[in-house]
């Protein structure tokens, strides 16, 4: 079809004229309602004139693709209806038809950007074969001088005999949203895309939060999270991450939390042992310390100038934001810190304040951390914490970022991440996502998934089924203010250019943030019903105008709206079944046999 010349204006096709030219739309007429009957032309079926089908208009410099949105009668012509009228009389309908995309008259197959002209009146309308369609479906996304394999997802619900092949660097050549209600087929719909991938070779990582996709997918590693098989070491969390787990109040258990941290840094980069300085006096060199004991780094009455200077010298790895230190001795730590921040000295009845040392301990901050140091150690010594933190082992390969970056160096398509069994307590699993995210996140910055950095690099798709349970959360307590766990918005909004690239699928896009909700370049919207789910859609999707909206809450099982950036139009079609379906079946109630009616 392609490289063949098409006349998409054939008389066959005719179905009337403009007879109103407005902004948005144009009005056409029909000499005869007979034209919007179906028709078969050399063995291809025409559905006519129907509501959803696509038209060709012919005018002076451009043709133009169009899809009739309303038909109606003449006032006069609808008084007169009755069943004989329909058998014996001929009715001359008009219709509203909402222009789709501009082409070149002599070259069909060249879309024109944007819509910079529209048709004169009594420019002709004709119906548009499948073929046509589909031809600038499979071209949608795909830039001069390439060459993209376009898959097939489905068919166009208008004409099912119409398949619709698109170039899956329309989809995830940008951010993608998947949403619709539950019943939609949003679920076989993500299955689809992830058998799409795989047939493309590309790479993806899927954040399964209910384990529906437990299918044996080609290319596929499956890993579960929450047995403590693979955990998501806390020594590769940010120091933020640990903030969300423990929660500290601002006032005092924050600065002392922060300087815990530090000093066990700094226990772990000096092995373990004491910190000294060297100084001169008037006597002989002499040599003060900062006391390692047991793991732990004694503040009380010791001389902060080793400290200061091992921290200035190392402040790059104890300030790098990571946790790596050992945090079982955390809690101890803390009373370590809790020290008056100078000495004092009696000399001559006269308090003396020696700016060089600690004081001893502050039983005041020791009070005011008690309650931190009780959530800490439940924490760590929590069994559902340690098998997805790690609390009590050692970093090795099988830790969680470990096999993330096997998998982006390997040979498998799919790394799917089964949140199916981390409990909802907490906020754990919005945590572990976020952290997750954050990983991927500095991968991107450092261009990992660039191939235009380092040709060895691969793009990466990150699904994340069921967003609204990640997306727009926020850690806050009684005691801890509010903090965003906002590693997916920061993705949407800045790794398209690194190669990283976020696929979020949601029954309630009203949850999702606006501003993440707009960074998305590609919509599949199912059904939705609820007011506020498709004001959602409205205004982060600038091609989701009110005509393509008002098909929504209409759409049956498996039907969505495929409209974006490098789509120039609105696909409404039906999504082939995968050949793996999730597991999102809902329990049937049904009647035990023995009950009583």
């Amino acid at each position: 079809m392609s490289n063949q010349k098409i006349n998409p204006f054939r008389h066959e096709y005719f179905l009337g004229y403009i007879n109103q030219v407005l902004p948005q739309f144009v009005k056409v007429h029909f000499p005869s309602s007979v034209l919007l009957n179906g028709f078969t032309h050399y063995g291809q079926e025409f559905n006519g004139g129907l509501v959803g089908n696509f038209v060709v208009i012919e005018g002076e410099k451009y043709g133009f693709l169009g899809r009739i949105t309303e038909l109606s009668l003449p006032e006069s012509e609808r008084l007169s209806l009755n069943e004989k009228a329909f058998q014996t009389s001929d009715f001359h309908p008009t219709g509203k038809i909402e222009i789709l995309l501009s082409f070149d008259l002599y070259d069909p197959f060249t879309v024109k950007k944007g819509l910079t002209a529209y048709p004169n009146i009594g420019a002709k309308v004709f119906v548009s074969s499948g073929e046509l369609v589909q031809e600038y479906m499979s071209r949608f996304g795909v830039k001069n001088g390439e060459v993209a394999e376009a898959v097939q997802l489905g068919c166009l619900v208008s004409n099912p005999d119409t398949e619709v092949k698109v170039n899956l660097q329309s989809i995830f050549g940008r951010h993608c949203a998947v949403v619709g209600t539950t019943g939609g087929g949003k679920s076989y719909t993500v299955s689809k895309l992830i058998e799409s991938l795989t047939k493309s070779g590309s790479k993806a990582i899927l954040i399964d939060a209910t384990g529906e996709y437990d299918g044996n997918y080609d290319g596929l590693e499956s890993i579960e999270i929450g047995d403590g098989t693979h955990v998501f070491h806390y020594s590769q969390l940010t120091i933020d991450d640990l903030f969300y787990l423990f929660r500290p109040s601002s006032k005092v258990q924050v600065p002392k939390l922060m300087e815990a941290i530090r000093s066990l840094k700094i226990v772990s980069l000096n092995n373990g042992t004491s910190l000294s300085k060297e100084i001169l006096t008037t006597n002989p060199k002499q040599t003060v310390l900062t006391k390692i004991e047991n793991g732990l780094l004694k503040k009380a009455g010791s001389d902060k100038r080793p400290y200061e200077e091992f921290y200035f010298r190392n402040i790059s790895k104890i300030e790098d934001g990571f946790s790596d230190f050992n945090i079982e001795k955390l809690t101890f730590q803390i009373t370590e810190e809790s020290v008056w921040d100078t000495a004092a000295e009696w000399k001559d009845k006269v308090k003396i304040t020696i700016n060089e040392r600690w004081g001893d301990r502050n039983d005041g901050d020791v009070s005011h951390c008690i309650s931190l140091i009780s959530r800490i150690n439940n924490i760590i010594n929590n069994s559902t914490y340690q098998n997805i933190f790690g609390f009590k082992k050692t970093f090795d390969e099988n830790d969680l970022t470990k096999v993330i970056e096997n998998f982006i160096t390997g040979d498998k398509n799919i790394l799917r991440l089964n949140f199916g069994n981390i409990p909802f307590d907490f906020q754990i699993r919005e945590i572990l996502a976020n952290a997750i995210g954050k990983f991927l996140l500095n991968k991107a910055r450092k261009g990992n998934f660039n191939p235009q950095k380092n040709g060895d690099n691969n793009p990466l798709v990150l699904l994340i089924d069921e967003a609204h349970q990640f997306l727009n959360k926020t850690i806050k307590d009684e005691y801890f203010d509010v903090k965003p766990l906002d590693s997916f918005d920061s993705i949407a909004k800045e790794c398209r250019k690194h190669g990283l690239f976020i696929c979020i699928a949601t029954q309630m896009p009203r949850d999702i943030p606006q501003g993440t909700l707009s960074q998305m370049g590609t919509f599949i919207v199912h059904r939705l019903i609820n007011h506020n789910d498709k004001e959602a859609i409205s205004n982060a999707c600038s091609s989701a105008n009110k005509n393509t909206l008002d098909f929504l809450p209409i759409l049956g099982e498996g039907e969505a709206v495929l409209t974006g950036v490098d789509f120039p139009m609105p696909i409404i079609m039906k999504f082939d079944k995968p050949k793996i379906e999730p597991n999102s079946n809902t329990p049937n109630l049904t009647k035990k046999p023995n009950a009583q009616v």
